[in-house]
């Protein structure tokens, strides 16, 4: 099975641990990360994140997370 390559990474509070949750180019959910691990930080270094996903295009994807912790995500683009 192909999965289609990632493009964002959300660091959001998730019930209190931060968690880096990866999303393809259509929003939909590949993978999560502990936010505290050596390859999220190799992989967002140099890029500077937009601050929430609190747009519609997030609703599906991020359904489970409050406002709260969308309003406070960092949503980082990454370069394919």
């Amino acid at each position: 099975m192909h999965s289609s390559p990632v493009k964002y990474l959300i660091v959001i509070e998730s019930g209190g641990p931060m968690v880096a949750r990866l999303f393809d180019a259509n929003r939909v959910h590949v993978i999560d990360m502990d936010a505290s691990s050596e390859d999220v930080s190799e992989t967002t270094e140099g890029i500077v994140p937009a601050h929430g996903a609190t747009a519609s295009e997030w609703d599906k994807a991020l359904a489970g997370h409050s406002a709260e912790e969308r309003a406070e995500a960092q949503v980082y683009t990454l370069v394919l």
